[in-house]
């Protein structure tokens, strides 16, 4: 099964600290995105880039995911390597996003890592306008993107099957997820 969510149509309060507190009472457009994250055998996140981030309602809900996503003490991610794809659009061409947007929307990867997850890849579409200032889907008359994104998906899928039916990931992923755990709990006992 399938849930797709816009975050744009939700109504999330922004971030303030008391979000981390176990007793303070989240909105129920809030709780169901826990509930939809915290059950999901896979996560993919699909965000247009402006301005060289994303928007204001993906980067509120990172925010408000370390209410669920984190330990007691808020520095330990609780999302046992959940498997996530990352999908970027923008109104750039691809040297853009390797050169500067790729850098100015790091924090999403690693967000997602310090809550536990596992970021198994990201696609870039570029150039997602219609011409000079038009924007609009485009993506659709692209047919070498279509398969491109298709075949991640499929690869993607068979991930998340697996790790629903066994917990693993793949080797590399998995091993990457156990050092930034190893890592978490080292800095933590040296603070």
């Amino acid at each position: 099964m399938v849930d797709t969510v816009k975050l744009n149509e939700l109504k999330i309060d922004h971030f303030r600290l008391e979000f981390y507190d176990s007793a303070h009472t989240q909105e129920e457009d809030f709780r169901t995105l826990q509930r939809l994250v915290e059950q999901a055998h896979g996560v993919v996140i699909a965000t247009p880039v402006w301005n060289f981030s994303v928007p204001a309602h993906l980067k509120n809900f990172i925010d408000r995911m370390g209410s669920f996503a984190l330990d007691a003490t808020h520095s330990r991610g609780t999302l046992e390597g959940k498997p996530f794809f990352l999908i970027f659009t923008g109104g750039s061409p691809k040297a853009a996003w390797k050169t500067l947007m790729h850098k100015t929307t790091s924090f999403l990867p690693q967000a997602i890592k310090y809550f536990g997850g596992s970021v198994l890849g990201h696609h870039f579409e570029p150039r997602c306008t219609k011409g000079r200032g038009k924007f609009g889907l485009v993506v659709d008359k692209r047919p070498e993107s279509l398969e491109r994104i298709y075949q991640e998906g499929i690869r993607f899928a068979c991930i998340v099957a697996r790790y629903a039916a066994d917990g693993s990931l793949p080797i590399r992923h998995g091993m990457i997820h156990k050092i930034y755990g190893f890592a978490q709990r080292l800095l933590k006992f040296f603070s």
